[in-house]
């Protein structure tokens, strides 16, 4: 079984800054794609930020600029800094992670519990 645990999550104000972090536990032989959705209320799940375990990054357009993705291949580990946030920035921001276990043919998709990230004009 694998785990996804988020954290950095809070309230900062207009212009601020916020570093979120997420950890994958288990018995884990790789992991694919590492990234990062959000949900704001009322609105459907987004993609935020996305990266390769090779790499190379994919960024919303609305995010493009702002925010940086990052992941430690030997740690297991994925990182947003979110730098000049917006209140309509505000959300549950989502981990998600496509990990290879023994036993299992191929890659399948972890999601975290969210953690909320609010941020005030």
């Amino acid at each position: 079984q694998v785990q996804l645990v988020e954290s950095g999550g809070g309230l900062v104000q207009a212009g601020g800054s916020l570093r979120l972090s997420c950890a994958a536990s288990g018995n884990i032989l790789s992991i694919n794609n590492m990234g990062w959705y959000r949900q704001a209320p009322g609105k459907q799940r987004e993609l935020v930020a996305t990266v390769t375990s090779g790499g190379s990054t994919n960024y919303a357009d609305s995010v493009k600029g702002r925010f940086t993705i990052s992941r430690d291949n030997a740690k297991n580990t994925v990182s947003l800094l979110m730098n000049s946030l917006k209140p309509e920035d505000t959300a549950v921001y989502y981990c998600n992670a496509a990990p290879r276990v023994p036993g299992v043919v191929g890659f399948f998709e972890v999601w975290g519990q969210g953690t909320l990230v609010t941020v005030s004009s």
